[in-house]
């Protein structure tokens, strides 16, 4: 199965496309009414707008450092996930989402990165918890925040991960416990892009490391922005082969002109490779 990820409600329509996943709000903050026929998404803790219009919100590390995109590492503002207002926020859109779809995927979930976060709220949470270890206390927060969200989806749950299956990696960056999390994630979508698709083995490697790492169903979702169609066709073949179904980010037009070149080109026999990841 074949899917879009994008902005725009058409694309959503397509015909070369069997799921759609609709931007209701992105990490920029922008938001978008909720439609019925897609997968309506929610960047939870990703937030340019909320961190621009209260700096509070942002984590920090020990040294007072926010996580911003301003700074090394951060292609876009963070929101600490220990503040519960701005989760009540979040639940309200997803309940909107829901509303529109049962099904629902939730984006950018959990913390920046290993040392976030240190603000005042996490500081008296995690010493009022009863975690002695700090990893522990941040992916209890995560676990619990998926918990509630699930609470308000009547549907199927999508999630995002980072794209990282080395063992421990994603709960020491994110405090995202993998196995405590299947229990309420009906399917993971991991993003693996690429600007071009020129080699595809670290495609093949990353996919693999999910598939060991995970018991719930997981797909992939590829880059199309500008990427050569043929490029695009064989990075398909690779992600099919591991993931359970392929989405397409950003320039539907690009990726319905890879389907179709692809079923044209198996109706008249044409081979793109063995998806060896090569």
């Amino acid at each position: 199965m074949h899917g879009v990820v994008t902005r725009n409600e058409d694309e959503i329509r397509w015909p070369e496309f069997d799921r759609g996943f609709y931007e209701v709000k992105d990490v920029t903050g922008r938001s978008a009414e909720p439609i019925e026929d897609a997968v309506n998404m929610v960047s939870c803790f990703g937030d340019n707008a909320a961190a621009d219009a209260d700096p509070s919100l942002v984590p920090v590390d020990d040294l007072g450092r926010p996580a911003t995109r301003d700074r090394k590492y951060f292609d876009w503002a963070y929101i600490c996930p220990s503040r519960e207002e701005y989760r009540e926020g979040l639940f309200e859109i997803i309940d909107d989402c829901a509303a529109a779809n049962g099904d629902v995927r939730l984006d950018d979930i959990g913390f920046p990165r290993e040392e976030y976060c240190r603000c005042g709220v996490c500081e008296q949470h995690f010493q009022e918890s009863e975690y002695d270890d700090r990893f522990e206390w941040r992916a209890s927060v995560i676990t619990e925040f998926v918990a509630e969200a699930v609470e308000h989806v009547p549907g199927r749950v999508y999630m995002t991960l980072y794209p990282d299956p080395y063992p421990g990696h994603l709960y020491e960056r994110a405090g995202i416990d993998l196995e405590a999390l299947e229990e309420y994630v009906d399917e993971f979508v991991v993003p693996l892009y690429d600007t071009a698709y020129e080699t595809t083995y670290w495609l093949e490697t990353i996919a693999k490391g999910f598939e060991s790492a995970l018991e719930t169903p997981f797909s992939i979702e590829l880059y199309a922005v500008n990427v050569d169609v043929d490029n695009l066709i064989h990075a398909t073949e690779v992600a099919e082969s591991y993931g359970k179904d392929v989405f397409f980010g950003y320039q539907a037009s690009n990726a319905r002109a890879a389907l179709r070149r692809r079923r044209a080109d198996e109706r008249d026999g044409v081979s793109h490779g063995e998806p060896d990841g090569s």
